[in-house]
């Protein structure tokens, strides 16, 4: 059971959330919070898998809040300016999504960001191609089934999409994964991204 805690200082936003992640089967949300403040307390508290953190909130701002908190954290916000999106990357957070991400795409990233990886917008990976990467990226040879898997990265797509697409496990996409990133030498799922649109091998809205 993936356990989560909710930081938003919209009721209405805790409350759509709430119900999102209790419907599904393997997520329990142990709180709902509305400052960074509260956040930071409760996840030395409840200890959740994941902390769901908008950035935007009076007092304690979520950048602030995401470095002292342990979880992992998956900012979901309204602003995802440039400064906003770096600030949350050099604080450490595990995800970054817009508020206007439909409902499966934040079960999606929480799932994804519980088992240990890094998940971005697609946007949000645009925005990081002017300042992070490598450019003119060159890519070793790769197989065809390596050039699937890197272009659904690149399109941040989770593992469990992954597998779906691809017809195959989870547990298989995760080795899969974990060989593709060392191939390329690639540190998560964001340099991956960077580097598939670098090298020419993915492009802004394909």
């Amino acid at each position: 059971m993936i356990t989560v805690l909710i930081c938003d200082d919209s009721p209405i936003a805790r409350m759509g959330l709430r119900m999102i992640i209790d419907s599904e089967p393997d997520m329990t949300v142990v709180g709902a919070v509305a400052s960074g403040e509260e956040a930071i307390s409760a996840a030395r508290v409840d200890r959740p898998d994941v902390v769901l953190l908008d950035i935007q909130m009076p007092g304690v701002d979520g950048i602030t809040a995401a470095r002292r908190i342990e979880s992992r954290v998956l900012i979901l916000t309204t602003f995802d300016h440039d400064e906003n999106v770096h600030a949350a990357l050099r604080a450490g957070v595990s995800g970054f999504l817009v508020k206007d991400a439909p409902p499966e795409r934040v079960v999606e990233a929480v799932r994804a960001v519980a088992e240990g990886g890094a998940l971005l917008s697609p946007s949000v990976t645009r925005r990081l191609l002017n300042t992070v990467g490598i450019p003119g990226a060159r890519l070793p040879e790769l197989s065809d089934q390596d050039v699937r898997l890197l272009k659904l990265i690149a399109r941040a797509r989770t593992n469990s999409e992954i597998a779906r697409e691809l017809d195959l496990t989870l547990a298989t996409v995760k080795t899969y994964v974990s060989r593709l990133f060392t191939r390329i030498n690639a540190r998560d799922r964001t340099h991956a991204a960077v580097l598939a649109y670098e090298s020419g091998l993915a492009r802004p809205g394909s």
